[in-house]
C-alpha cells in the first residue's frame, strides 16, 4: 500500500485548507496512494490561541462532510488534525475517513504544555486501530508518540503502521530525527510522522516529516522547510522479517512489567 505524507504550513482558513487537501488528495491518488496524512490541527492552524474554540467543529460537521467527499472522489483515505467540539468540550483530534465513508476519530491523550492543556480536554480513550487494504493502522497525535507505552500498546494490538499527525516545533527536532525511528525499530512497525512547517505566532515548526520502516530506517524524509508531498509503498512483509531479526515481542518479560 502506498502512503502519502503531506507536510504543509496550511493555507490560512478552514475552507482554504480543505481546498488544499483536495488538491493534494488528487495528486496523491494519481500516484497510487491509498492514505494521505496531513499535520496536527491541519484545518485551522495549531498556534491560534482562543480562535481554536471559535473554529472547533463536531466530528460530523461541515468540514468532515467535505473531507468525506474528497476521499470518495479520489478513492483514498484521509487522516488530518482539527479541533473537535463535543458537548461543552474541545479536543485536539484527528479524523480518519476512507473512500467508503467509514470514519474513525482519535482525541489526543497527552497534551503538550500549558497552552494545549488550557485549550483542550485530554482524550479519554485508548488510541484506535483502523484497517485499510488489509493493514492495521494505529492513530496517535504528536506528543503521544513520545510515550513508548502508547506505541507499544498499538503494536501489541496488531498495528502495522502508526500514523502521527504532528506540530513539532523548535527546538525539538530530536523527536523526528531520533525518537520516531526508535519507536518504529523497538516495535517493528512503520511510523508515518507528518509535521507542519513555517512559523505561526511564536512557534517555528521543524518539518522533517518522515515515514520510518520497522528497521528504523527512513523510507521518506522531508526537509525542514517547505511544503512537500512524499509518497512511498510499504510492505507488511518487512514487519515479519524485522521481528525475526529483533524478537522483542517474543522475548519480552511481561511477567515483570505488567
Amino acid at each position: 500500500m502506498k502512503i502519502a505524507l503531506f507536510q504543509t504550513a496550511g493555507a490560512g482558513s478552514v475552507s482554504a485548507n480543505l481546498d488544499l487537501l483536495e488538491t493534494r488528495a488528487a495528486e496523491a491518488a494519481a500516484q497510487g496512494a491509498r492514505l494521505l496524512i496531513a499535520p496536527e490541527m491541519f484545518l485551522t492552524g495549531y498556534n491560534i490561541g482562543e480562535r481554536t474554540w471559535e473554529l472547533a467543529e463536531r466530528a460530523d460537521g461541515p468540514a468532515a462532510q467535505r473531507a468525506a467527499g474528497i476521499a470518495a472522489r479520489h478513492g483514498l483515505a484521509l487522516l488530518y488534525g482539527f479541533p473537535e467540539y463535543h458537548g461543552e468540550e474541545v479536543y485536539n483530534a484527528a479524523l480518519f475517513v476512507d473512500r467508503d465513508g467509514r470514519r474513525e476519530l482519535y482525541r489526543k491523550a497527552h497534551l503538550f504544555g500549558s497552552q494545549e492543556q488550557r485549550l483542550f480536554v485530554r482524550g479519554p480513550h485508548r488510541p484506535p486501530l483502523v484497517e485499510l487494504d488489509g493493514l492495521k493502522i494505529g492513530l496517535l497525535i504528536c506528543y503521544d508518540v513520545e510515550f513508548p507505552e502508547a506505541v507499544r500498546a498499538l503494536a501489541v494490538a496488531g498495528a502495522d503502521v502508526i500514523a502521527v499527525p504532528t506540530a513539532l516545533m523548535a527546538p525539538y527536532s530530536i523527536v523526528a530525527d531520533t525518537l520516531v525511528p526508535t519507536r518504529a525499530y523497538e516495535n517493528g512497525v512503520f511510523v508515518a510522522y507528518v509535521n507542519r512547517v513555517g512559523t505561526e505566532g511564536d512557534l517555528a515548526y521543524v518539518g522533517r516529516s518522515c515515514l520510518i520502516g520497522p528497521d528504523g530506517v527512513a523510507l521518506l524524509r522531508a526537509e525542514a522547510d517547505g511544503e512537500a508531498l512524499l509518497i512511498a509503498e510499504i510492505d507488511p512483509a518487512d514487519i515479519a522479517r524485522l521481528r525475526r531479526v529483533n524478537p522483542y515481542f517474543a522475548d519480552l518479560r511481561d511477567d515483570l512489567y505488567s
